[in-house]
């Protein structure tokens, strides 16, 4: 008997011991579930927190954190700003670059037989009058020869002279019969002769005297002069090339190269804006002409952008040019809102039914005010402008449109 006391003894010892340890095993157990419970209800408030920052409300935060903290049911749909843009008049904008140059650029030479410079009497970027004298000639031989001209005019006149006074005293001595009627007309050709040799003397005289004046270098037309090729002492001709170089009434104009597309529709008499490199200044001018030719390698045109003049406008320099060619009825977006892939540009709008939904878009000028939609979208659309990279077609959204409160 006293060995089955023992051993109930024992058996009683153990259970004791057994139920001990089960005590401590639960404490254990129940601190573990209280430090998941703690990190589960931190991650909720952290992920509350941030979708209140970032575009949740506080409500749905609060709310998505209870039930990531019960047990992580299912997120609610994300909020997203949209836009309705609506449609207004956009000015289809042609922005081109080219060169400077005259309007009407003028190469002077030497008109004349040429000879030794003595004077050059104007510089790069003096104004000149039609006709007025750039450049002076040495003219002492041509002045010589002027001068012989004159006086064989006088000789001719006295021979002329001379001629018809003995014409007059024949014609009186005819009546008395003291010379023939032939004597008579051959003193009547002599003196016809002699008038014409007068002639002929003035008209060398006058030639000569044409000659002499082209030997000066002048301004065929008022105007700007823009390049001197010449110096006393430099001996011109007929092949010496171009010595003056000149801008007809000081106008200006702009070459601006473009595509064979913008070329199609623009018109001559448009405003264009203009700006040459270093400086940030703008001019306003007028497409005066629009090339009747592609080339065929650059598959552009020439633009030709009248300009008034203006010191900071130099022919040569680069300029850009902003070419309104016209306007239209389109929607304008934000850049946050058109994005683009291999397939193109597009845009997300959300449907009445709060689903996501791609439409590709066609895009046109760029204004100051975002990107005019040629295509794709009639501005009647709720439009997605922010975050559109991170959505996908078809999933839910919560939109919420721009400059509303959030609730």
């Amino acid at each position: 008997m006293n060995y089955e006391t023992s051993f109930g003894g024992d058996s009683i010892t153990a259970r004791s011991e057994d139920l001990y340890g089960s005590d401590v095993d639960s404490a254990a157990a129940k601190r573990r579930r209280n430090t998941i419970i703690g990190v589960i209800v931190a991650l909720a408030l952290l992920i509350a927190a941030g979708m209140y920052f970032f575009g949740g409300d506080a409500e749905t935060a609060a709310g998505e954190g209870a039930q990531a903290g019960a047990g992580g049911s299912e997120s609610q749909a994300p909020a997203v700003t949209v836009i309705v843009p609506g449609s207004g008049s956009v000015e289809r904008v042609i922005n081109a670059t080219g060169t400077l140059a005259a309007r009407r650029e003028m190469p002077i030479g030497i008109a004349g037989e040429g000879g030794q410079v003595v004077r050059v009497l104007v510089q790069p970027g003096d104004w000149v009058k039609a006709g007025q004298v750039l450049a002076v000639l040495d003219q002492d031989v041509q002045s010589q020869q002027a001068r012989s001209l004159a006086a064989q005019i006088q000789v001719s006149q006295a021979d002329s002279v001379l001629a018809q006074n003995e014409l007059d005293r024949a014609l009186q001595l005819i009546d008395r019969g003291f010379i023939s009627k032939a004597d008579v007309d051959r003193r009547r050709a002599t003196r016809d002769a002699a008038v014409a040799r007068v002639e002929v003397a003035q008209a060398q005289l006058r030639e000569a005297q044409a000659r002499n004046g082209r030997l000066n270098i002048r301004a065929p037309e008022a105007g700007l002069v823009l390049e001197r090729n010449v110096e006393p002492g430099q001996v011109v001709g007929a092949g010496s090339g171009v010595l003056f170089r000149m801008a007809a009434r000081g106008e200006m104009e702009l070459r601006a190269q473009m595509g064979e597309a913008d070329l199609a529709v623009l018109n001559v008499g448009v405003r264009a804006e203009v700006r040459p490199v270093g400086t940030a200044k703008t001019f306003t001018g007028q497409v005066w002409q629009v090339a009747p030719i592609i080339n065929e390698t650059s598959r552009q045109g020439i633009a030709r952008i009248a300009l008034p003049y203006d010191k900071a406008l130099r022919p040569g320099g680069f300029a850009s040019a902003a070419v309104v060619s016209g306007s239209s009825q389109s929607p304008v977006l934000p850049e946050s809102a058109v994005l683009s892939d291999d397939k193109g540009s597009y845009v997300y709008i959300v449907g009445k039914d709060n689903k996501v939904e791609r439409r590709d878009v066609t895009t046109g000028t760029v204004t100051p005010r975002g990107i005019a939609i040629a295509s794709g979208i009639t501005g009647k659309e709720r439009v997605v402008l922010y975050a559109g990279g991170f959505l996908n077609p078809g999933e839910t959204v919560r939109p919420q449109m721009q400059g509303a409160k959030r609730s």
